[in-house]
């Protein structure tokens, strides 16, 4: 094989020819014969028995070539990488093809380069960073859905009440037809849990057991398309009404619930792994706005190949999250089960990809400009933390393992730890008052005038 022709164009694109002898391309020709013959159709023969000549014959000598190309590009394509030392991103593309008197073979590519970065100030930057506090309010209404999860439910003879649990029969109709998936029978609904449709619960209130009663609501206009916007009435019955008796609030209460002994240690407890919580969001809010005013001061023109890679890739961790075996679910069934078309899927994801990406390239930026580097200690540290999280399932999880990309991710992570380290928390500043409240406030200023 053969690099001819290379040339890189402003827009971090690469277009070259790889010229492939006779030989190689005749084996490649052979191999599509043999993949695509069975498909053929030749009178006189049984299909897949028809001699390649024969099939050249009726349908011309370049039946195959399609084929033949698809198969040998690869090989073709990675030969030019190491050849010309290219550093390419993305999926490369056939843009032609052309095949010679003597059967040799020139393919024209296409394809995405990893794109110069400009790296601006990346050490010392200033971000806001909100000290975390937890109010005496928050810990209060933990206990109070604490209560709430524990509480008995004890039936009542009286009306309903907002915090009532209800156990109801229901039929809805729209246009005085019953629509579907609007029935139900021996329904256990929380008045003022906000489950049903507006404006459904509220008309429960004061309803007492086994009366007939009415419920009229307006469907959402952001609704099954058939019932959006949409009046609607429901016959219902209640059969029961169900009133929540909540657990003293005291140390028997928090024995019941924790592993302490009283009330005091585990409101303590509460308070403890919420400020946890509250630093650990605050920490991770500080460390993004820190990579983002890094990004805003480096240059680069991030190729659509990229981005596009790392939607998939958000798209491919989504599936691993829902436990859906990669490669046996289609993307189109994936986009589908999110409730997307592919193009609204691609446009909601753009921004954080492309964001994605830019941090990606601002470590790999950073890692060369500070000589980041990581080696055999890195990997038995990653391997040793994978032990302590993961026990028995460490080795099978080691075999799933790339470790060329783990140590990219490992380089990157200490790239990122620069920033990090050297950044400088301010105070954030005090939110600005909407254009409603400098509306409200006119008043008071003519009045004092």
């Amino acid at each position: 094989m053969v690099v001819k022709n290379v040339e890189k164009k402003d827009n971090n694109t690469a277009i070259f020819q790889v010229e492939i002898d006779a030989d190689a391309f005749e084996q490649a020709v052979n191999k599509a014969y043999k993949k695509l013959k069975n498909s053929i159709y030749v009178a006189g023969f049984r299909k897949g028995k028809a001699p390649r000549v024969v099939i050249e014959g009726m349908y011309g000598t370049d039946i195959f070539h399609d084929e033949a190309v698809q198969e040998i590009a690869p090989e073709a394509f990675e030969f030019a990488v190491k050849e010309e030392n290219l550093d390419t991103v993305g999926t490369p593309s056939v843009a032609d093809y052309n095949v010679d008197d003597a059967k040799a073979c020139t393919i024209t590519f296409t394809t995405d380069l990893y794109p110069v970065v400009t790296l601006g100030e990346y050490k010392g930057l200033e971000a806001p960073y909100a000290e975390p506090a937890v109010t005496d309010e928050e810990i209060d209404a933990q206990l109070a859905d604490m209560q709430k999860r524990n509480a008995r439910y004890i039936d009542v003879d009286r009306a309903a009440r907002t915090g009532d649990t209800v156990v109801l029969d229901f039929e809805g109709f729209a246009d005085g037809v019953a629509f579907e998936g609007g029935k139900g029978e021996n329904y256990t609904l929380e008045l003022g849990s906000g489950t049903f449709i507006p404006g459904f619960e509220e008309q429960l209130v004061g309803m007492e057991k086994e009366k007939d009663g009415e419920v009229h609501v307006t469907f959402p206009e952001q609704y099954d398309p058939k019932l959006a916007g949409k009046d609607a009435t429901f016959k219902v019955k209640l059969h029961a009404v169900r009133e929540a008796q909540l657990p003293e609030l005291d140390d028997e209460f928090a024995k019941d619930v924790s592993e302490f002994d009283t009330l005091d240690e585990y409101k303590a407890d509460l308070k403890a792994k919420a400020l946890e919580r509250k630093t650990e969001a605050a920490e991770a809010d500080f460390k993004n706005a820190v990579v983002s005013a890094a990004i805003d001061n480096m240059t680069v023109t991030v190729p659509e190949s990229m981005i596009a890679e790392k939607t998939d890739e958000f798209l491919n961790n989504y599936a691993d999250s829902m436990g859906l075996p990669r490669g046996r679910v289609s993307r189109e069934d994936l986009v589908k089960s999110l409730g997307f078309t592919e193009e609204a899927f691609a446009a909601m994801m753009r921004p954080a990809a492309e964001q994605q990406v830019k941090a990606d390239l601002l470590f790999d930026a950073v890692a060369k400009a500070e000589n980041i580097e990581a080696g055999d200690e890195d990997k038995e540290e990653f391997y040793k933390k994978l032990e302590e999280d993961y026990g028995e399932q460490a080795e099978t999880l080691k075999k799933m393992i790339n470790e060329e990309l783990m140590m990219q991710d490992i380089v990157r992570r200490k790239a990122a730890d620069v920033l990090y380290s050297s950044a400088v928390k301010t105070e954030p500043k005090p939110e600005e008052p909407s254009e409603e409240a400098h509306e409200e406030e006119a008043p008071a200023e003519e009045a004092k005038d």
